[in-house]
């Protein structure tokens, strides 16, 4: 039987998603198991690393029981970025893995930057001073938890444990070992400055390879376990946010990815890598050029806490959501008044502010549910209006579309802010699972069923399911409205650091 199919799998923070695909992109199967999230403290997201496989084993498995796995030729992995695990000489981790998420580590930033420098850290590794990263939060354990540091073998993150899973060793790919804030994203290696900073050695950290590159071939333990065929090619895949951007083609400067999901990220593609506090720089998933990203860990997260813990509304329930986004579609920019600083979990790019916090500013008696929803999600789009100014200033960057996927990127009423807000049109995407898509799309140029990973791109991205332009009369209030948002968070910092002090004290 000819292996036709590659498959992608995703293990995101809340779940494992795979889905098989051929080299045009139509979708053949899919499968998906759930994942919990454990806060044992404030401040603190961790997860098992063993349910990691346990849910990758059911998603696949709901794959092959629908397509003969004889039929698939290779498969590749996306997974939440900066995420790690610690793992004994036995490969079993010692301890709960780390999140993207948590925020432990924010008192050691400090003394990161007197040791690193600012600069330094940002020409290295394309990232600023921030608690998301591995970086950080190895130097915590160092201190905090110096038994478990000595102990561990291997640092590695989300990719390299499920290779080890599935092949028996430890590998990954430079767009999985990029987001640690550990790697030198100009020469493509593990930076020995860096891990002195977190206290270990390169060594300790798994070997990076190209996107497309070959990782290893599953054993016939995990070939027991998941129902694919002994023997099938594990090509390197990468971080979810570079993989979604691959999923929708965006290798282009001018075609950018907006990944409307729990934190809201875009990403516009150029050959070198530039470097300005404004963004992060990241490793392209095609393994040539690089990926200038802006995040907010607030997206559809910001919105599920206001729908279910305000509002008592559930996303899924589709009526519920229609009459409440009828309600904000209703009401002009701005919300009647209401301004909204998106800092729920800190602000990361452009102000790199771990003690920012959000703000409603405006609020009367005369507002209700529906303008403080609108509130929110102009605040999001403003943020990324804030942010694509300050890449046009800083590098000349012209957007002309977005590729938008993710969650709330079903929705119209998010689409259309976010066009009106940036003044650049937002094509929803047919790609549901886009950071599986561009998994698939690295397991086809590996395994040699395309001439390369942008050849794949092309071939196997989906089309358009709608298109939002910017209303010129709704984008000259945008712009307006930028004005006094963009002064929000200068006014407020001040005070919410003092806030922060006193919530520690």
């Amino acid at each position: 039987m000819r292996a036709d199919l590659v498959l992608g799998i995703d293990l995101s923070t809340t779940a494992a998603k795979a889905a098989a695909f051929d080299v045009q992109g139509r979708l053949h199967a899919a499968g998906r198991a759930p994942l919990s999230l454990a806060r044992p403290a404030p401040e603190r997201f961790e997860q098992d690393p063993r349910d990691w496989w346990a849910a990758l084993c059911q998603a696949v498995a709901g794959v092959t029981a629908a397509v003969d796995p004889g039929r698939i030729a290779g498969l590749s992995i996306a997974h939440q970025r900066e995420t790690f695990a610690c793992l004994g000489p036995d490969g079993e981790p010692l301890r709960p893995a780390m999140l993207w998420l948590d925020g432990r580590a924010r008192g050691h930033l400090g003394a990161l930057i007197d040791r690193i420098g600012q600069d330094r850290l940002r020409a290295l590794s394309g990232k600023a001073a921030d608690f998301g990263p591995a970086l950080p939060k190895i130097a915590w354990l160092a201190s905090e938890e110096p038994e478990t540091h000595r102990r561990t073998a291997l640092f590695c993150d989300v990719q390299a444990y499920l290779v080890q899973a599935l092949t028996g060793r430890a590998r990954t790919s430079w767009a999985s070992a990029d987001p640690l804030a550990l790697f030198d994203i100009g020469a493509h290696r593990w930076s020995e400055e860096l891990c002195a900073a977190a206290g270990i050695t390169p060594d300790r950290l798994p070997e990076a390879l190209p996107p497309g590159a070959p990782l290893g071939a599953v054993s016939a333990a995990a070939a027991a376990a998941t129902g694919l065929r002994e023997g099938t090619p594990v090509l390197a895949g990468g971080g979810d946010g570079q993989m979604a951007g691959l999923g929708v083609d965006a290798l282009d400067p001018r075609r950018a990815y907006l990944n409307l999901g729990t934190a809201v990220v875009f990403g516009v593609f150029s050959p070198e890598p530039r470097q300005d506090p404004a963004w992060r720089t990241m490793t392209s998933a095609s393994g040539r050029g690089y990926v200038l990203e802006s995040s907010l860990r607030s997206g559809a997260l910001l919105s599920d806490w206001y729908l279910r813990r305000q509002l008592g509304v559930d996303p899924r329930d589709g009526a519920a959501m229609a009459a409440l986004e009828a309600e904000a579609a209703s009401l002009p920019p701005g919300s009647g008044g209401l301004l909204l600083l998106p800092y729920w979990e800190g602000a990361m790019n452009p102000h790199w502010d771990p003690d920012a916090r959000g703000a409603i500013l405006g609020l009367t008696d005369a507002h209700g549910r529906g303008h403080v929803y609108r509130a929110l999600i102009e605040g999001v789009a403003l943020e990324q209006a804030l942010v694509l100014d300050l890449m046009r200033g800083a590098a000349g960057i012209e957007v002309a579309e977005f590729a938008a996927v993710g969650g709330v990127a079903a929705s119209d009423l998010w689409c259309a802010v976010m066009a009106d807000a940036t003044g650049v049109a937002i094509q929803r995407s047919e790609t549901v699972e886009a950071a599986c898509l561009g998994a698939a799309m690295c397991a086809a140029a590996g395994a040699g069923l395309a001439g390369s990973i942008e050849a794949a791109a092309k071939a196997m991205r989906g089309s358009a399911t709608a298109t939002f332009h910017p209303d010129p009369a709704r984008r000259e209030r945008y712009a307006a409205l930028l004005g006094i948002y963009r002064d929000m968070y200068p006014q407020l910092s001040g005070l919410l650091r003092r806030l922060s002090a006193f919530t520690r004290a």
